[in-house]
């Protein structure tokens, strides 16, 4: 009687749960859904409300006025080189500097975090940071968009964290033991075991990248080297602006702001592509990166 209840029980609490998850994919997956079908759908019939779960009066407008622009392809180009050279570099220091500070043994550790920290809170500012920038000489290159943001305090404290509590000291020991110098340790013993965490900081530093258009706008002076980011802004620009001088013709204006809708949507799925098409082939390592490396309270 008490198992059958039990099962019971159990029968209950898997419905509830498996249909709470299912409300929260609805709910997380659906705007996506939405931008993709809206991309797709007259304008009007999208603001009128008659596009909910099938495409309304399907058009590819928006995508062959975004695709016919010659900086489009050079924008795919020049935002992949960023991202994975920005996520090469970054990764790369973050991990570097959380096995360091993960050390009990590495001087001023704690003054060093403490600085670190305080990084996360309080900066110079846009203005203090552009004349850095371009006094050293970086404006118009690749490396303004990288060397000034390359270590994240943030993934820092939870690559520390993961250095701390997932690899035994002992390994470290061991090694010593062995005559395995510090950088040997490094790469033969913790760079193999961290690969959860690699994992956690190249989605988290991939999509920041991929993402990031302001920083361009500010240190970017030649539209040849623009990311698609920004290269879709200036097509929206352009295109918000042509509905505009328009807006004196019979049905002029009308027409150019519904392939400018068009546009919007359309550079949304762009962009947003790419991204969701690499973050299955880390999602395995997500959940088990982030635990790992999640601060310990």
């Amino acid at each position: 009687m008490k198992k059958e209840k039990k099962l019971s029980s159990d029968r209950v609490f898997d419905l509830v749960n498996c249909t709470f998850l299912l409300l929260l994919v609805v709910i997380v997956a659906y705007p996506l859904y939405y931008v993709l079908v809206a991309s797709i759908s007259d304008p009007y019939e999208v603001y009128a409300g008659k596009t909910f779960l099938p495409p309304s009066k399907v058009t590819f407008e928006g995508y062959v006025r975004v695709f016919r622009e010659q900086s489009i392809a050079k924008g795919y180009l020049n935002s992949i080189y960023y991202t994975v050279l920005g996520t090469a570099v970054s990764v790369a220091l973050v991990i570097t500097t959380g096995y360091c500070v993960s050390k009990k043994t590495l001087p001023f550790r704690r003054g060093i975090m403490i600085f670190y920290v305080i990084t996360m809170y309080f900066g110079g500012g846009l203005i203090p940071t552009y004349l850095v920038v371009s006094r050293t000489g970086l404006l118009n290159s690749v490396w303004a968009l990288i060397l000034p943001g390359g270590v994240a305090v943030y993934n820092v404290i939870v690559a520390r964290t993961y250095f701390e509590s997932s690899i035994p000291g002992d390994l470290y020991e061991a090694a010593a033991i062995d005559g395995s110098g510090n950088l040997g340790t490094f790469f033969k013993i913790a760079l193999p075991l961290a690969k959860p965490i690699l994992a956690v900081m190249v989605i988290f530093t991939m999509v920041a990248y991929w993402n990031d258009w302001f920083t361009s706008l500010i240190y970017m002076e030649d539209k040849a080297r623009y990311p698609l980011q920004l290269a879709l802004r200036q097509i929206l620009i352009q295109s918000q602006a042509t509905a505009t001088m328009m807006g004196n013709m019979d049905g002029g204006y009308a027409e150019a702001n519904k392939i400018t809708e068009l546009i919007k949507f359309a550079s949304i799925v762009v962009g947003a592509v790419p991204m969701l098409v690499a973050y299955p082939f880390v999602q395995k390592y997500f959940e088990k990166g982030f635990m790992a490396g999640a601060v310990k309270g």
